[in-house]
């Protein structure tokens, strides 16, 4: 199953649906040196709000929402989100 993210130009955090993406400005000290908290994500699941790295932001990592009714696992391909398949 695929679905698209979306990008918020300014932060407004109500507006922050599941797939969305809000891009932080600057360089980043949170996190490892080589792969900085970048951007914020709603999980496309459930809809709750973490921090993700460059490398998953660029889909060299997958995701797994933190959110306390959901497990889903993801990840991207360009704007595209891409869920892994139930075993």
């Amino acid at each position: 199953m695929t679905a698209e993210l979306q990008f918020l130009e300014a932060w407004i955090p109500e507006k922050m649906e599941p797939g969305t993406v809000f891009l932080l400005e600057g360089p980043n000290a949170v996190g490892q040196g080589g792969n900085p908290f970048v951007a914020v994500l709603a999980c496309p699941g459930c809809g709750t709000v973490g921090l993700i790295t460059r490398r998953q932001l660029h889909g060299f990592e997958t995701m797994i929402c933190g959110g306390d009714n959901c497990s889903a696992e993801f990840g991207f391909d360009g704007e595209t989100i891409r869920y892994r398949a139930p075993q």
